[in-house]
């Protein structure tokens, strides 16, 4: 009888040690995971072991109850306003990198198309030409468009000494020769800008030219 009742007890506390030991853990584990979390409300700090939902949006600290050092922080919900502002900012990043790697996509086509420098310099050179003979023929134009506006305010400018009217048909070529000066300054201003740049994308290419054909070298 004592040995049976020994047996029994031998084999209860093979089953309840390890659930204890188990409940030991699960308890442990629980006092890890909780978290202490402090927040403002009406212009003064709050701290609890639960956040209430008026908290919820708060900017908030969270804190370990046993170490009772912060642990994480959480910043406030965003208004309706910042996240436009935040989902616009993310766009303009993201464009920015996409124009970044396609800048690098095109230098990298520049290494791979031209097999010596001089072939790039004479592929610009071709660019540099065709702004050269757009140049000149706009210079052109402005140097007409300027004469003939000239001679059109002469004319106008005859009549008024002579106590005459301007006649309508000679006012309206005035404003359209005016109007056709302009744009044509304006073309040839972008023209001027392009030639500019030309030499600059030049040298650059051909810096990014050699590093890049270096670093296939070196590969």
């Amino acid at each position: 009888m004592n040995i049976r009742i020994a047996i029994v007890g031998i084999v209860l506390c093979a089953v309840l040690v390890p659930a204890d030991a188990q409940q030991r853990r699960g308890t442990s584990t629980a006092a890890v995971e909780r978290k202490l979390y402090c927040w403002e409300e009406n212009g003064r700090k709050v701290c609890g072991d639960a956040l209430p939902a008026s908290a919820v949006d708060s900017a908030r600290t969270e804190i370990s109850p046993r170490s009772g050092l912060q642990v994480g922080q959480v910043g406030r919900a965003l208004t309706a306003e910042e996240r436009a502002a935040a989902e616009a900012q993310a766009a303009r990043d993201m464009q920015a990198a996409e124009a970044v790697a396609a800048q690098e996509r095109r230098e990298l086509a520049m290494a791979v198309s031209y097999n010596t420098e001089a072939d790039l310099r004479a592929a610009f050179g071709e660019r540099i030409v065709l702004v050269d003979e757009a140049l000149k023929t706009s210079r052109m134009g402005v140097t007409n468009l300027r004469l003939s506006l000239l001679s059109l305010l002469r004319q106008a400018s005859d009549l008024e000494l002579q106590e005459k009217p301007v006649p309508q048909p000679l006012a309206n070529n005035i404003l359209t020769q005016h109007n056709d000066l302009l744009r044509q300054q304006a073309i040839m201003s972008q023209q001027l800008d392009e030639r500019a740049s030309l030499d600059a994308d030049l040298e650059y290419a051909v810096e990014r030219y050699r590093a890049l054909r270096g670093t296939q070298q070196d590969g």
